[in-house]
C-alpha cells in the first residue's frame, strides 16, 4: 500500500523549534518532488516548502523563508521540515505531499498526487 505519514507535530511556544517528518512507503513507490502544505482554521491550504527529487533545489513560502528548512533522505523515503522561530501564525494542520510526475520543487498543490492525513501544529503566544 502506498502512503505518506506525517509525524512530529504538537504544541510549542512562540520562538521554539519543531521538527516535522514525512515517511513514504510502498515497495515500488518512489516519491519525486516532495512538499509541505498547511491549512489554518478558516483559511485555504497554502504551500510551505518543497524539495526536488535530488534535494538540489528548494522552495519556501515568503512567510517561512529564513525560519524553516527542508531536507530529504531518498534511501529512507523520508522528508523533514525543521521549523525554527515558530510564531502563532504557523499554527495549522501540516500536510506532506509527494509527486510521481514532477521532480522539481513546486509550490503548487496541483503538482502532487499523494497526500498524508495531516498533523496538527500549534504555536502558543
Amino acid at each position: 500500500q502506498v502512503q505518506v505519514v506525517e509525524s512530529g507535530g504538537g504544541v510549542v511556544q512562540a520562538g521554539d523549534s519543531l521538527r516535522l517528518s514525512c515517511a513514504a512507503s510502498g515497495r515500488s513507490f518512489t516519491p519525486l518532488a516532495m512538499a509541505w502544505f498547511r491549512q489554518a482554521p478558516g483559511s485555504e491550504r497554502e504551500s510551505v516548502a518543497a524539495i526536488s527529487f535530488m534535494g538540489a533545489t528548494t522552495y519556501f513560502a515568503d512567510s517561512v523563508k529564513g525560519r524553516f528548512t527542508i531536507s530529504r533522505d531518498n534511501d529512507k523515503k523520508t522528508m523533514v521540515l525543521q521549523m525554527n522561530s515558530a510564531t502563532p501564525e504557523d499554527t495549522a494542520i501540516y500536510y506532506c505531499a509527494t509527486s510521481t510526475p514532477t521532480i522539481h520543487a513546486s509550490g503548487s498543490s496541483r503538482s502532487y498526487d499523494l497526500w498524508g492525513q495531516g498533523i496538527q501544529v500549534t504555536v502558543s503566544s
